[in-house]
């Protein structure tokens, strides 16, 4: 049958479209804002080589702007101005955590050369940008947005972060690909995560929904491939390793080794242990 302008599915089609109350070019914003964060922050990722402060002053105007112009698309016209500031009041602490990953990534890492090549080529890197991007915009309440700029990374990462996980200083993520990170999930400082790494929820019932449903992560553990972590009151206790291929869903005290097999606490804390291999 030939689709006429007075045909039932064009008439839903113009209904759904002037109910849809979210911003057009949502996602491109998202990507907008993602990317020149990166230029400001990093020269690796700066359009056009000239450095100066009027151009400076003129990349945060535009960053304001897309930020300004996201929040008045989705009905928060009066935090058009104030919530932009905030967040770039939060640049140089992001600017802050995101060297500290980059020189963790690179310290942790024997295949790396240089600081310069884990900004550049790791995608665990790229991953931790954008989730800390992210997660100051879901500090500040900005609907949709911190979940665009995560997902631009999954798509071009294949690190799946929520922006509400809360991540610590100095986090390596080596690898990366298919690390999984759900909302509550907490991290420590100098945590070490290698692909495949899931730190998720027992369950998915949306009931839940506001709950501690992922782990806790202390400081100084590492997480090796393919390793799962379930359930909000699990907790893998400060310097312990977790074995490739794990399934855990109880907590384990600081200085654990964990394998697939058996699970033995250091005598101190820096004992070697065979799961301290690099990938």
């Amino acid at each position: 049958m030939a689709m006429t302008e007075t045909s039932p599915f064009l008439d839903e089609i113009a209904r759904r479209r002037a109910a849809y109350a979210l911003p057009p070019r949502a996602g491109a914003m998202a990507d907008e804002l993602a990317q020149g964060i990166l230029g400001l922050l990093f020269p690796h990722f700066a359009e056009g080589s000239p450095w100066h402060g009027a151009g400076a002053k003129g990349e945060v105007a535009r960053l304001r702007a897309v930020l300004a112009a996201f929040l008045a698309s989705a009905g928060r016209e009066g935090d058009a101005a104030a919530v932009p500031d905030a967040f770039l009041g939060r640049l140089p602490a992001i600017a802050e955590a995101l060297d500290a990953d980059a020189r963790a990534t690179a310290d942790a890492d024997p295949a790396a050369r240089s600081v310069d090549e884990v900004i550049l080529a790791y995608p665990g890197f790229r991953a931790l940008a954008h989730h800390r991007v992210a997660h100051a915009l879901l500090a500040l309440d900005v609907p949709l947005l911190p979940r665009l700029v995560s997902e631009a990374a999954h798509r071009a990462t294949g690190i799946d972060i929520h922006p509400g996980a809360a991540i610590g200083r100095a986090t390596a993520i080596d690898h990366g690909t298919g690390i999984v990170i759900g909302e509550t999930a907490v991290i420590g400082d100098r945590v070490r995560l290698y692909q495949g790494v899931t730190l998720g929820a027992l369950s998915v019932e949306k009931g839940k929904a506001g709950r501690k449903r992922h782990p806790t992560i202390e400081d100084d553990v590492v997480i090796y491939a393919n390793a799962t972590i379930l359930g909000g009151q699990t907790v893998v206790g400060r310097g312990s390793v977790i074995g490739g291929n794990v399934w855990l869903t109880h907590s384990v005290p600081p200085g654990s080794v964990v394998t697939s097999t058996e699970a033995v606490e250091r005598r101190r804390p820096d004992d070697l242990h065979p799961l301290e291999f690099h990938i």
